[in-house]
């Protein structure tokens, strides 16, 4: 298979602007910062940094409803901070990845104020828009963030369509003036010196060619909208089309994030023939702790088995094997912490679960992606109050579940938020152990997770056994061992149904890597009959006691 691309041997650190830190002491992180702390990014490993969207935007949905795609976010800067950011990470030998979102604009963007002015405005076909059915929504559609996907302009008596929040209106791709408008932006920033972008829910901007109700689950008032709209009849076409106009005459790497895909999906999303996308962000592991009962969606205190782990894992990795290309992750900027999720955040724990989830990811095929905050093993925020969380999301669902259908009690409820809320991926980074974890010297727009003073960068450096200086050794190794680029996977016989121990297998014609992980925090045996002669290349315990695991180890053995 191909493996010569260059975001394929690439690590990417994904930074959240808002959190990571703050130079003019507003409490909101800003370019500047990130300039800041570049020296920190690079001595880390890392080749890609992620930003989040730094666009203009009234951040009802923190910058994920863009009303200016070519200007930035006066919070986080200027377009001379910017460019002075990207030169910076140019001359460290990194690449910067930004955030493209185009299923939905701002209700704020000048397309949008065009579009609603009358039916004949030149953009109102920038905007889906439809006529009421029986005097109510064309659809029974449930939003994302809640409520209907359908919001009425008084003025023309027609709907539009926002599959996220109502200040959030759908892009219509059926437009080619609309789709050509966003590939001139696209270039843009790419003739800028951009190196890629992450495309927010990418696979949702092909919508059906019929709209009509889809079917509502007992106790919902709306029909679950994602399996209406996601991989649509032309979302193919549409790539096909970006990629000739835009990828094609620039070196991006380009990962979708593409909620409801099958690997079939991401076989043709992600070819290797690069015709389309590079690779593609999946979320069946995400989703495999949802609730059991639909109507509560993932808000619930279910945790995964390692065999749903692995099996998930697994199917996905042999499924894109010379095929396409997977992203590796377990953190993100709308995901729990990872060491409170499938790990264990206690003191006792925290460190050397949070190295074998790291050993587990990075051992795999596949581009890895680091959260800001993961290198460290940042913990869940747990925040008792509903007035400590700032997410769209998570305010909206608890008047919801909690207040409208009562569906749960609120004790419950923020025991659920405690777990799942986004707002733990976006607490302030931790740096050091001074007055907000040296984020700002401002009360920040988040609160600061309370265990900043044990869990923070300062601490790490110093410390040659910390979560820091372990991913380094990660990514060092995956820098200079190409069986963990382009070796094939699969499982260690029998350890299929294990539900304690993870064993799988790298190797390509030159190199076998045998990679252990136990799941528990309890001191197991497990003798895979491996050969003497072997070399201990990782390990998050510093002796080697062979068939012995201790809680939450991890090793990789070079066969």
């Amino acid at each position: 298979m191909t493996t010569n691309n260059w975001w394929q041997k690439s690590i990417v650190y994904q930074i959240y602007p808002k959190s990571f830190q703050d130079s003019n002491n507003d409490g909101i992180g800003d370019l500047r910062g990130i300039i800041n702390r570049l020296d920190y990014i690079k001595e880390l490993g890392v080749d890609i940094i992620w930003l989040n969207p730094i666009y203009r935007s009234p951040n009802v949905d923190n910058g994920y409803d863009i009303s200016d795609y070519q200007a930035i976010q006066p919070d986080f800067g200027s377009m001379a901070d910017f460019q002075e950011l990207l030169d910076k990470i140019h001359q460290k030998n990194m690449k910067i990845m930004m955030d493209l979102v185009v299923n939905h604009s701002s209700d704020e963007h000048e397309w949008f104020k065009a579009s609603r002015q009358g039916k004949n405005n030149s953009k109102r076909d920038f905007y889906i828009w439809r006529d009421p059915v029986d005097g109510h929504e064309p659809t029974n559609w449930g939003s994302y963030f809640s409520g209907s996907t359908w919001t009425l302009d008084k003025t023309s008596g027609q709907y539009y369509l926002h599959l996220f929040a109502k200040e959030q209106p759908d892009l219509n791709w059926e437009s080619p003036q609309m789709r050509h408008s966003v590939y001139d932006m696209m270039n843009w920033w790419a003739d800028k010196g951009v190196d890629g972008f992450r495309m927010d829910v990418i696979n949702l901007i092909s919508k059906p060619a019929k709209f009509q109700d889809g079917s509502v689950d007992l106790g919902e008032t709306y029909a679950d909208v994602e399996p209406i709209v996601s991989n649509g009849h032309k979302i193919h076409q549409y790539l096909q089309e970006m990629n000739k106009n835009v990828m094609k005459h620039h070196n991006l790497v380009t990962v979708g994030e593409t909620p409801a895909a099958s690997p079939d999906d991401a076989k043709k999303y992600a070819n290797l023939d690069s015709t389309e996308l590079n690779m593609v962000f999946q979320f069946e592991h995400m989703s495999l702790d949802a609730n059991k009962n639909p109507a509560l969606g993932k808000w619930g205190d279910r945790r995964t088995t390692l065999s749903e782990l692995r099996a998930n894992l697994t199917k996905w990795q042999l499924a894109l094997t010379n095929k396409a290309w997977n992203s590796l992750y377990w953190n993100n900027h709308d995901q729990p912490r990872v060491v409170s999720r499938f790990g264990n955040d206690c003191p006792e724990y925290r460190v050397v679960s949070a190295k074998m989830l790291a050993t587990m990811l990075h051992f795999m095929q596949g581009t890895p992606y680091i959260y800001q905050g993961e290198e460290l093993g940042m913990t869940n925020a747990n925040f008792d109050n509903l007035t400590d969380y700032k997410d769209l999301e998570t305010l909206n669902i608890y008047q919801q579940l909690v207040n409208d259908e009562q569906l749960v009690s609120s004790t419950t409820m923020m025991n659920y938020i405690k777990l799942h809320s986004r707002d733990n991926a976006r607490t302030p980074m931790q740096w050091d152990n001074s007055t907000n974890a040296g984020f700002s010297q401002q009360q920040p727009w988040l609160a600061v997770n309370p265990n900043y003073p044990e869990i923070n960068v300062k601490t790490e450096l110093a410390d040659e056994n910390s979560v820091f200086h372990y991913y380094q050794k990660l990514i060092k190794l995956r820098h200079t061992m190409p069986v963990i680029t382009d070796g094939r996977y699969q499982l260690i016989d029998g350890n299929e149904l294990d539900e304690d121990v993870f064993t799988y297998i790298r190797e390509n014609a030159d190199t076998k890597l045998v990679i252990i992980l136990n799941f528990t925090n309890q001191t197991i045996t497990r003798n895979y009959q491996l050969p003497i002669k072997k070399t201990l290349l990782i390990s998050n315990y510093t002796e080697d006691l062979g068939s012995t695991l201790r809680p939450y180890e991890a090793k990789v053995y070079k066969i």
